[in-house]
């Protein structure tokens, strides 16, 4: 893997926010190595993970980055390098890499450890698993041997082929291989054939003998014309326009052609561009101002793209623009509570595909977009967003500007309670002075920001962070769930 590839991978996992059965964080002890690839080996495959992970030099508390003395080089018994030797005493064989990184100009090793399938994983004869973020021998939990027994490998979309038997020249036609280079920062090579080997390489297309194929990560986010592939069409996205603040008339409808990846800035300056607009009048000069944070527009429509459900046949993402409000839509119900979006580490159905975006700087890592959309929508002032789980759909919907009279109670708890959860995961705690400045009250209207607290308590999305304190004046509060 390549480094910035490994800082990447090291963002994702230091967000999580605790260990978790397929992820471990240590400083400097490697005593129990064996013990512990077998365990998240095991692990891995229960929770149907590709890989498990150990990572020296990060605090398991914090998930700051400290550093580590470990080195994957040390000999071990009988002057036997550490790799070959543990090697040797897993059984049956899985893949394990070592990395060394440097981090923040510390020292970092990633062990990165293939899933086993089928077959649990023993260290010196024995198995073992994680229960939680404990290590534990897997005689001791039958149950989930028998998980692994029986455990069928997942299916994994972006692996799947969408078209086969193309050669060389076919594969090349139908996908925007040069727009892989520049995203990647990368030199387009000048022959063919090293083309085909870095698609390969990042299985983009598979090779058999002399013929190719195409997955389906390679065609949705590199296809110059998505049509071009019968599977994947109507997961282009469409962003509809309408007259006025309801869907009675339609301004304009425009159905996305390119994969994602070498669409997206095109398909983002297009919505923003479509965006209404007011004029605001500085000292000298008048100018347009977007009613909606772009910065806002694009976290949503990369993670429309990376959570959708391609399982949901006939649907694909879609951005609605009203007079008032734009609503982005993706196939397939969230993972988690609409709730917990702003703090929970998001779990995609499509991991494969959410890394890739992120190597490309298309998404944020891991779990900070939503946070970044709330913040730009409290920096402007505008009403909340509203995160919708229908039966088998995903919706957020921005508000353009409305001033506090305007928004009703609903727009005015959903805004507190955000900014509880904006507060909470900057480590700081709501009160009456933040929530004032998120609305633009003043000072002596304080009385106005004391009653939306009320009602946010009242309704249960937030609560004291010390109950047992009799200060009104300096009281703080925190989300329902902190």
């Amino acid at each position: 893997m390549l480094e910035n590839d490994l800082k990447i991978l090291l963002s994702e996992l230091r967000s999580f926010p605790n260990e978790t059965e397929w992820i471990e964080f240590k400083l400097n002890n490697a005593t129990e190595i064996g013990e512990y690839i077998s365990a998240l080996s095991n692990s891995a495959c229960i929770q149907d993970k590709e890989f498990g992970y150990i990572v020296f030099g990060i605090d398991d508390r914090t998930h700051r980055i400290v550093g580590t003395e470990f080195s994957p080089y040390i000999k071990v018994k009988g002057n036997e390098d550490l790799i070959p030797w543990l090697a040797r005493l897993l059984e049956p064989r899985i893949n394990f890499d070592f990395y060394q990184i440097n981090v923040e100009e510390k020292n970092v090793v990633i062990v990165i450890i293939q899933a086993t399938q089928n077959t649990p994983v023993k260290f010196k004869s024995v198995p073992y698993i994680r229960i939680g973020s404990y290590k534990k021998k897997l005689a001791d939990f039958p149950e989930k041997q028998r998980q692994i027994w029986i455990k069928k490998p997942p299916i994994v979309f972006e692996q799947e082929i969408t078209v086969s038997s193309l050669d060389s020249d076919e594969v090349l036609k139908l996908l925007n291989y040069p727009s892989y280079f520049e995203l990647t920062n990368s030199i387009l090579p000048e022959n063919k054939q090293a083309i085909l080997e870095k698609l390969v390489q990042e299985k983009l297309i598979i090779k058999d003998r002399s013929k190719y194929s195409i997955t389906n990560l390679g065609a949705i986010l590199f296809a110059k014309k998505l049509e071009a592939f019968q599977r994947l069409e109507r997961k282009s996205i469409r962003v509809i326009i309408y007259q006025g603040k309801n869907k009675l008339k339609t301004r304009k409808e425009q159905l996305g052609q390119k994969g994602y990846a070498s669409g997206f800035n095109g398909l983002v300056n297009y919505i923003n561009d479509q965006l209404p607009s007011n004029e605001e009048i500085g000292k000298v000069f008048r100018k347009e101002v977007k009613m909606f944070p772009e910065l806002a527009i694009r976290e949503l429509v990369a993670n429309a793209i990376i959570h959708q459900d391609f399982n949901v046949k006939g649907t694909g993402p879609m951005v609605e623009i009203f007079d008032d409000r734009v609503e982005i839509t993706n196939p397939g119900k969230p993972l988690i509570s609409t709730m917990r979006f702003i703090d929970h580490n998001p779990q995609s159905r499509n991991e494969k595909l959410a890394h890739f975006m992120r190597r490309l700087n298309i998404c944020e890592e891991r779990g900070s977009g939503i946070d970044k959309v709330i913040f730009e929508c409290e920096h402007y002032q505008l009403p909340a967003p509203k995160f919708i789980e229908g039966e088998n759909y995903t919706r957020i919907i921005l508000y353009a500007y409305k001033t506090l009279r305007q928004m009703d109670k609903d727009d005015k708890v959903r805004a507190c309670y955000l900014h509880s959860c904006l507060k909470y995961v900057s480590g700081e705690q709501m009160t009456n002075q933040s929530l004032r400045e998120r609305f633009g009250i003043s000072e002596k209207n304080y009385s106005m920001a004391s009653r939306i607290i009320a009602e946010g308590i009242k309704s249960g999305l937030i609560k004291d962070f010390d109950p047992e304190s009799s200060s009104k004046k300096h009281a703080k509060y925190i989300p329902f769930w902190a």
